[in-house]
């Protein structure tokens, strides 16, 4: 699980690291993650989003790359959002 977070929105991608390929991905700028409030908790609502179509997917658990960012603020509530949904990392 790869996260990105700009000043505005964020995006989370599951990545085959043999193949190089992306087999799931959510962001807050598609219109299927339905969330408003607080930057953190449309984090969270993408973390769910990436959660709910990963197990579609039939992937249970991943590695969680938060790309420099710290664990902290929006890129902890989309891990948590991810967890809730069902994801293991």
């Amino acid at each position: 699980l790869s996260v990105f977070r700009s000043n505005k929105e964020i995006y989370a991608q599951i990545i085959n690291d043999e193949t190089g390929t992306t087999l799931v991905a959510a962001s807050s700028v598609n219109k299927d993650v339905k969330a408003k409030g607080s930057k953190s908790e449309v984090a969270s609502a993408v973390g769910k989003a990436i959660a709910e179509k990963a197990t579609k997917a039939g992937i249970q658990s991943v590695a969680f790359d938060r790309n420099g960012y710290l664990y902290h603020g929006r890129v902890k509530a989309l891990a948590e959002g991810a967890r809730e949904g069902g994801l293991k990392f």
